[in-house]
């Protein structure tokens, strides 16, 4: 297991470097420049070639790359090119509003999708039939889509929940938990089925085995057979629909951050690619990196803890 562990982080450590070096490219290739980006359309070329100097631009790229990641191990992640605040201190205050956003609708939509799933797994029928149903169409419904639907309900009409805006844990609890209601119940209600599916997929299979029956013809329990047995026989597949769901927001939250207007890291990407502000998108992708290689990594040592093939192996 240690050896496993050992041979995991160094992989992750190589896939943040292969992430960041290729963001590192891609920001190059772009055609913007940080004297172009920093000293705006008024600046003479001759200016622009002088902060381009200043900044290392010229230099071979293996260069540049080895400077950011020395200054990136240094906690330094530089400064923006459009109003040169600190980018690390500007990401230190979005990334709880995405992490907040991204832990409670997995959440939420693992506890609902789960209760489908084996809902339509144990019952099958009719139930299995509408909760199927139930599941495609949730799959087809467009996140924004169903944000503006909530948004006119409960804000616009009903005017139970802020429409918009986010207010930090620290200033107001009451009001932070308010403002993150309804986009959490917009990432649950768009991300469930996909849980339900693989649940009622994994449960469904799990019911079927030998052992299954033994504890059935035993005498156990009907529902110490489903929750107990049945669901920790099927949770490795569910664990692992339920962290890809949390990459996957983490990752892609942009469209609710912009909709609900929460400062988050989606927001901060949009923002950030649309003004070509080159260093604060090379920062966004290290984070998003990191944390998408950290869950990964988490997911792989998890399974093979409770996998006892695995675990052998």
């Amino acid at each position: 297991m240690l050896t496993f562990t050992v041979k995991r982080i160094a992989f992750a450590i190589l896939t943040l470097f292969v992430a960041t070096f290729l963001a590192f490219v891609l920001v190059h290739l772009s055609g913007s420049t940080p004297g172009g980006v920093a000293l705006g359309q008024a600046a003479t070329p001759e200016q622009v070639y002088e902060y381009n100097v200043s900044v290392g631009w010229f230099d071979p790229w293996i260069i540049q790359y080895g400077n950011w990641v020395a200054q990136v191990l240094q906690g330094n992640l530089g400064v923006s090119l459009i109003d040169g605040r600190d980018i690390a201190d500007d990401i230190s205050k979005r990334l709880p509003v995405t992490a907040a956003l991204a832990v409670l609708g997995t959440l939420l939509s693992a506890v609902l999708g789960i209760v489908m799933g084996v809902t339509a797994a144990v019952r099958g029928g009719a139930v299995d039939r509408v909760i199927t149903v139930l599941s495609g169409i949730l799959l087809s419904l467009p996140a924004f889509w169903v944000g503006v639907l909530l948004v006119y309900v409960f804000a616009v009409q009903l005017r139970l929940l802020p429409a918009t805006g986010f207010v930090p844990f620290d200033v107001n609890p009451e009001a932070w938990a308010r403002s993150l209601v309804l986009p959490v119940i917009t990432i649950a209600l768009t991300s469930m089925a996909g849980i339900a599916r693989q649940t009622r997929a994994s449960m469904a299979e799990t019911l079927t085995q030998e052992h299954m029956r033994t504890l059935r013809a035993v005498g156990t329990p009907t529902h110490r057979i489903i929750y107990v047995h049945a669901l920790r026989g099927a949770s490795l597949p569910i664990l692992a629909s339920v962290a890809i769901q949390f990459i996957i927001l983490f990752g892609g939250s942009v469209i609710i951050e912009v909709l609900f207007a929460l400062p988050g890291i989606g927001q901060a990407m949009q923002v950030a690619t649309g003004s070509a502000d080159l260093p604060f998108v090379q920062a966004l992708v290290l984070v998003a990196t990191f944390v998408v290689v950290l869950v990964n990594l988490a997911l792989e040592l998890l399974t093979r803890t409770l996998d006892p093939k695995l675990r052998a192996s």
